[in-house]
């Protein structure tokens, strides 16, 4: 049944309106994201992103998709080129997995993880 017909209207949330993180060096952390990853975040933070699909997903407690246990959440970021974006991240010194995986229909994965500790997900779709 779908959500209106069940509760009436219901308000919706229109995306995601930002991505808040921990860091023990704000400003190293997010010098990094511009750097390696090309993030172009204004003083305030602000990024207007392509446009494309986002997916968002619950995982099973004890999963390891994530790296370390201690990390609650992975951000996914859409790549035009992971190929291109990973050998860019290891010739910047980054941590940045072995192994990438594909998914017929959806696309290709690739991992790095910040100077943080927070394994970052890449996404180039299908």
């Amino acid at each position: 049944m779908p959500l209106d017909a069940k509760m009436g209207s219901v308000e919706r949330v229109l995306g995601i309106g930002g991505t808040f993180m921990r860091a023990s060096d704000p400003a190293a952390l997010s010098a990094w994201y511009r750097e390696c990853l090309g993030l172009d975040v204004d003083e305030h933070g602000l990024w207007h992103q392509d446009a494309g699909p986002t997916v968002f997903a619950a995982f099973e407690a004890d999963t390891d998709y994530f790296g370390s246990r201690r990390q609650q959440v992975m951000l996914n970021f859409r790549v035009v080129d992971l190929d291109a974006m990973l050998a860019q991240l290891r010739a910047r010194g980054a941590d940045v997995a072995e192994e990438s995986q594909e998914m017929e229909g959806v696309g290709r994965f690739g991992w790095v993880t910040d100077p943080e500790g927070n394994r970052i997900e890449l996404w180039e779709p299908a």
